[in-house]
């Protein structure tokens, strides 16, 4: 087995995992945390529109590591350079985009709650803003990499 494909099956595996523990992140943690909050406080309803971004989150973040999953493929195929690698970045620029947009639904909401009911949410919109910042980082990444990939494409003479 060479290196480039040693690497891609590691990432590959690694990529694999985190899905796993996504996917039991909204199959057994979401769920349990809003059985115990309508255990706690029956009739409160304000832990639902955090719930909801967080499965947008994860749904999101999913679909992003599908197609990070498809770039590896792409990479161990020797396509690294194609049409589809720029797809896949695309959708996961898209994704990480998307995912900032639930993070800054969740502050948003964290502090319209605070307002009423006195709490001090500055924990976790601090959490969500360092969130903001590592999808940025990624947005900044993927963007990086399409670049040379536009570039080769474009470079390339058009079959019609």
């Amino acid at each position: 087995m060479n290196v480039k494909r040693g690497s891609t099956t590691f990432l590959k595996v690694i990529i694999f995992l985190v899905g796993i523990a996504v996917l039991a992140v909204c199959i057994f943690l979401l769920p349990e945390a809003a059985r115990r909050d309508v255990i706690e406080r029956p009739g409160d309803y304000s832990l639902y529109p955090l719930l909801v971004c967080a499965y947008g989150i994860c749904i999101t973040f999913s679909v992003a590591l599908h197609q990070v999953f498809k770039l590896l493929t792409y990479i161990e195929k020797n396509n690294a350079f194609s049409e589809l690698s720029l797809q896949s970045l695309k959708v996961i620029r898209k994704c990480a985009f998307i995912v900032i947009f639930f993070i800054l639904l969740a502050i948003v909401y964290l502090r319209v709650l605070a307002q009423f009911t006195g709490d001090d949410a500055a924990g976790p919109i601090s959490l969500g803003l360092m969130g903001i910042l590592a999808t940025s980082v990624v947005v900044a990444f993927v963007t990086v990499l399409q670049i040379p990939i536009k570039n080769v494409l474009d470079s390339q003479p058009k079959n019609n």
